[in-house]
């Protein structure tokens, strides 16, 4: 098992926690997020060359020597939980979660060399292309393909659902050479790619087609060698949209039992009715074993033990079913008022209703969970 799992959070995770709460406060109120859905781009670049220059927030996960702070993914989790609070709008989860594990977990020491300094310092927006139109996240149908071409590659392929595709400056993309499945860096603005922003139901994480022909591409890693180390991203990126799905569910529980507190119906706060009651204290218990459920994800992410690969997915799939009953029961307590489009239960609502789908279904990481057990 390695060191004992603590579900308590250490001083500095906490000030951390503290830290970023702050921030998005003032940065990222429903107004901003509201903003932010409306254009293009879906970020404001100044609040996210703070976040890297002041807070340190991008190289927070990534090692010293690479130019990070060097924590891991419970300083993280903390991160991500206040993210998803505040449906906080930022190539962030794309660049920290997938892209910059992708370079730790798959690159030689020179990919990592090349590519996590601009990313720590906030210069590069990063992702990872996963899915094709078909939107399945078994990476061994990919259907792109790369060729040598004179000293590095060329990749031919389509990537459907890109999470933040049109403004990253580098595009990871995995795809099938004569020597297997392999991970690329492509530049954003390279010839032979052409993208495409895709219309979304959850307008709070951008998403685009990406069409790749004879894009000029660089090796990361060792050819035919990066099924495992994406296997691995995929599993710690799981763990930190739990986490995301955590701060969610908590913000919309607590709205729920703020508005139950002060709404009065019949003379009464409706809080005080018996349904009401209930639903939130079903509320509650999820919010609480979803916690469980990322934080122990998150600990095996850390470890990097064996452990990962089924904590990921219990967590991905239990905290995707919690943030959606929590966020669906939110729009009921509110009512008359919470059907409406205006008001903010419906942000959370998308935003839980995409979060389940993106990187794998409940019962897409069920089936996992299934094979890994052995049942």
């Amino acid at each position: 098992m390695g060191t004992a799992m603590n579900f308590g959070f250490s001083e500095e995770q906490e000030e951390l926690r503290k830290m970023v709460k702050r921030f998005l406060e003032e940065k990222s109120p429903e107004s901003e997020v509201r903003r932010l859905m409306a254009t293009s781009e879906g970020y404001d670049s100044a609040v996210w060359d703070q976040m890297a220059k002041e807070l340190a927030l991008q190289g927070l996960g990534i090692p010293e020597e690479f130019g990070g702070q060097g924590y891991g993914p419970v300083e993280l989790y903390v991160v991500f939980e206040e993210m998803g609070a505040a449906l906080f709008c930022s190539p962030y989860f794309s660049t920290v979660a997938l892209a910059a594990n992708a370079v730790l977990f798959v690159g030689t020491d020179a990919d990592k060399a090349a590519y996590l300094p601009g990313i720590a310092t906030g210069e590069t927006i990063a992702t990872v292309a996963l899915t094709d139109d078909a939107g399945l996240w078994d990476l061994t149908t990919t259907s792109t393909t790369a060729s040598a071409s004179g000293d590095g590659f060329v990749l031919n392929g389509v990537r459907s659902y890109v999470t933040d595709g049109s403004t990253a400056s580098l595009l990871l993309v995995p795809a099938m050479t004569a020597q297997g499945l392999s991970l690329f860096a492509v530049d954003g603005d390279a010839k032979g790619v052409a993208r495409e922003s895709l219309a979304t139901m959850d307008q709070t994480r951008k998403q685009s087609r990406i069409v790749f022909s004879d894009a000029p591409a660089r090796l990361v890693g060792v050819e035919g060698e990066a099924l495992a180390g994406l296997e691995t991203t995929l599993q710690v990126a799981a763990a930190a949209l739990a986490a995301e799905q955590v701060g969610g569910a908590q913000r919309v529980l607590n709205n729920s039992v703020e508005y139950a507190k002060n709404r009065v119906q019949f003379g009464r706060p409706i809080g005080s009715f018996q349904a009401i009651k209930h639903k939130c204290a079903d509320m509650l218990l999820d919010v609480e074993s979803a916690k469980s459920a990322a934080y122990y994800a998150a600990w095996a992410a850390q470890e990097r033990n064996d452990e990962l690969a089924i904590a990921a997915s219990l967590a991905k799939s239990f905290c995707s079913e919690a943030y959606f009953h929590c966020a669906a029961e939110n729009i009921q307590i509110h009512g008359g008022i919470g059907f409406t489009w205006e008001h903010h239960a419906h942000l959370y609502f998308k935003r839980a209703k995409s979060s389940e789908l993106f990187l794998g279904d409940p019962a897409y990481h069920r089936e996992l969970l299934a094979q890994r057990l052995g049942i």
